[in-house]
C-alpha cells in the first residue's frame, strides 16, 4: 500500500489542511486509498474549529444522501420481489369465482376475525377496509343475503371525524348508513392526537342470520378436523 500510493502523500495533506473530507480527498486524486491510511497521514494536521464543522457537515449530508440512495435501492429491489410473488399467485383470484372454493374461503377468515359467541348472527370486525370488503364480498357470493340483516358499527378514536368515517365505511361495506349504529368512541384516547392519520377506525359487521353461522361454523369443523 505504501509504496502503490506513497507519492500521493503530500498532495493528500495539501487537501486535507483545505478542509476537504476523505471522500472528497478520493475523488479529487482519482485513487481508492482506504479511509484508513487517509486518517495515518493526517492525523497531525491541525483544523480549525470551523474546518471540522465543515467537515462534520459535509460527512452528515453524505450519509443522508446514501441513506437515501440505499433505502430507494432497497424500496426498488423489494418492489421486485413483492411483484413477482403477486405474478406466481394472482391465478388464485379465479378460482373464488367456485362458491365451493370461496365459501372455503369465507369459512377460513370468518374462524380468524370473526366472533363464535352470538349462534343467531355473524360478527366480524377489522381495521383493515381490503379484509372488510374481501369478506362481504364472499358473503355476498356464498349466500343468498338479506340485505336489511346488517348493522354497522365503528370503534374510533376520540378526535376522529366520525361523519367522515361513516361515509368511508358505508362506501366501503356498501351498507346503508341507515343501518349504522351510533359509533363508539374508545376513552382511552380522549385528550390524545391520532398517531396514523391513515387509520379508520374499526368496522364491525353484524348479520343477523342463525343459519348462515351456523353453516360457516359447520365447515370450519370440517376444514379442521381433516
Amino acid at each position: 500500500m505504501r509504496s502503490k500510493f506513497g507519492k500521493y502523500k503530500q498532495v493528500v495533506i495539501k487537501l486535507r489542511k483545505k478542509g476537504k473530507t476523505y471522500g472528497e480527498i478520493i475523488k479529487a486524486i482519482g485513487q481508492n486509498i482506504s479511509k484508513s491510511t487517509l486518517s495515518l497521514w493526517c492525523n497531525k494536521i491541525y483544523l480549525t474549529s470551523e474546518q471540522k464543522k465543515t467537515i462534520d457537515k459535509k460527512i452528515k449530508n453524505n450519509c443522508e444522501k446514501g441513506r437515501a440512495v440505499a433505502w430507494a435501492v432497497n424500496k426498488e429491489r423489494r418492489d421486485k420481489y413483492l411483484k413477482s410473488i403477486f405474478e406466481r399467485n394472482k391465478y388464485l383470484a379465479k378460482m373464488l369465482k367456485d362458491k365451493d372454493i370461496a365459501k372455503i374461503t369465507l369459512a377460513t377468515l370468518y374462524l380468524g376475525e370473526g366472533s363464535k359467541c352470538c349462534q343467531g348472527s355473524l360478527m366480524f370486525g377489522n381495521s383493515d377496509p381490503n379484509i372488510i370488503a374481501l369478506f362481504l364480498k364472499l358473503l355476498r357470493f356464498c349466500y343468498n343475503v338479506n340485505e336489511t340483516k346488517f348493522r354497522v358499527t365503528l370503534q374510533c378514536r376520540a378526535d376522529q371525524n366520525i361523519k367522515f368515517l361513516e361515509k368511508f365505511w358505508a362506501n366501503t361495506t356498501k351498507i346503508s348508513l341507515n343501518q349504522f349504529y351510533k359509533a363508539r368512541i374508545d376513552p382511552r384516547t380522549i385528550g390524545k392526537i391520532s398517531k396514523k392519520p391513515n387509520y379508520k377506525g374499526v368496522c364491525r359487521i353484524d348479520y343477523f342470520n342463525a343459519e348462515t353461522f351456523t353453516d360457516l361454523m359447520e365447515i370450519g369443523k370440517i376444514l379442521y378436523n381433516g
